[in-house]
């Protein structure tokens, strides 16, 4: 389905001691003399720049996930039918290819690999189940804006893992939080109904960090297929156990909501949340969060285009904000090509945090 690199579970094999060459004396005499490299200070970076490649993957990425809340809004049929479907949808299209192209991948996954990627299933699945539902109790616009604070979690997770956030990334964040606050023109005398749906989606944006989290680990040694197929396929039952515990139809809906459940798993399913995976594998989960704040203001759009729902005032001055937080973060650290301060390998360090709400 999508270009990925090889599976990383080769290992090179330890050269015995003895068999290292003898140094000179003057050589060992330059090497004791040789200051030693000084520790590091501080932990590995959670903010870098995307490699070029990435950048047009990103871009689709957020394009497909922008359609999922105007989508999701005009669809009638239960919240969690409709994110059962789109995970069960996504998994069925993946998984064939997971057992066709990697087979022997899958026979070789580590129970860590398993443990985490089952993991980030059930969180997502999590997320959906707290996201779709926000849609029906406030403005696509909030909803939105609300469950795009997941780079705020996803820092506050990188911190707490040890990894390093430059004071520029998280002004940068704050920045473009205000701004998806000031484009939902969320209001302090909202409805109980509507904050309730505020407070869902601002749950979704915790499990969405959480889950974005785990998928960045998996991704450092399995493919994206395989991956993808485990985690939509967990997230699909967590939201069916969920369906048949709180007495949602999964069946009974229109032509009309059948279509756009096909359309979100499509565009928003396989296009977004698979691309997001992909990205994951050599940019920060944290730098990828903060790209889905662009989701608002697509959505917002969309919302006011198709449902009649024109954002506020503060649209312009909102999308603007979003951007230069976005700059901000962008130029707060080195390039994902840099290497870093410390003696860890490149890739496992940047998995940190995203996923994503759409």
């Amino acid at each position: 389905m999508y270009a990925e690199e090889a599976p990383c579970h080769t290992r090179l094999p330890e050269v015995p001691l003895t068999s290292q060459p003898a140094l000179p004396v003057d050589a060992l005499s330059v090497a004791a003399a040789a200051p030693a490299p000084a520790p590091a200070t501080r932990g590995r970076s959670a903010v870098h720049r995307p490699p070029a490649k990435d950048v047009p993957i990103l871009a689709l990425a957020v394009l497909g996930v922008g359609t999922s809340g105007p989508l999701i809004a005009a669809t009638r049929a239960p919240a969690l039918a409709i994110a059962m479907w789109r995970n069960a949808l996504g998994a069925a299209v993946l998984t064939p290819f997971a057992l066709l192209r990697h087979r022997d991948e899958l026979r070789a996954l580590r129970r860590a690999e398993w443990l985490t990627a089952l993991l980030a299933g059930l969180t997502l699945g999590l997320h959906f189940a707290t996201w779709t539902p926000s849609l029906s109790m406030t403005s696509v616009a909030s909803a939105t804006a609300f469950a795009a604070t997941q780079p705020i979690f996803a820092a506050v997770i990188a911190r707490l893992r040890g990894e390093h956030v430059a004071a520029r990334a998280w002004t940068g964040i704050v920045i473009a939080f205000l701004g998806v606050v000031a484009l939902s023109g969320v209001d302090l005398h909202l409805s109980l109904h509507a904050f309730l749906g505020d407070l869902s989606a601002l749950t979704a944006a915790g499990f969405a960090a959480i889950y974005m989290t785990l998928g960045a680990k998996v991704r450092q040694t399995v493919s994206l297929t395989p991956y993808t197929s485990i985690c939509y396929g967990t997230a699909s039952l967590t939201l069916l156990l969920l369906a048949f515990v709180t007495g949602q139809s999964l069946l009974g809906f229109s032509g009309n909501a059948w279509l756009k459940i096909l359309a979100l798993t499509a565009g928003a399913q396989l296009l977004g949340h698979t691309l997001f995976n992909r990205a994951l594998k050599t940019t920060s989960p944290t730098v990828v969060s903060v790209v889905i704040l662009l989701e608002v203001p697509i959505a917002a759009l969309i919302a006011a285009v198709w449902l009649g729902q024109v954002p506020s005032i503060w649209a312009l001055p909102g999308a603007l904000l979003i951007l230069a937080g976005l700059v901000a973060i962008s130029t707060a650290g080195a390039t994902a090509a840099e290497p870093e301060t410390d003696s860890a390998p490149s890739g496992a360090h940047h998995a940190a945090l995203i996923p994503t709400d759409g």
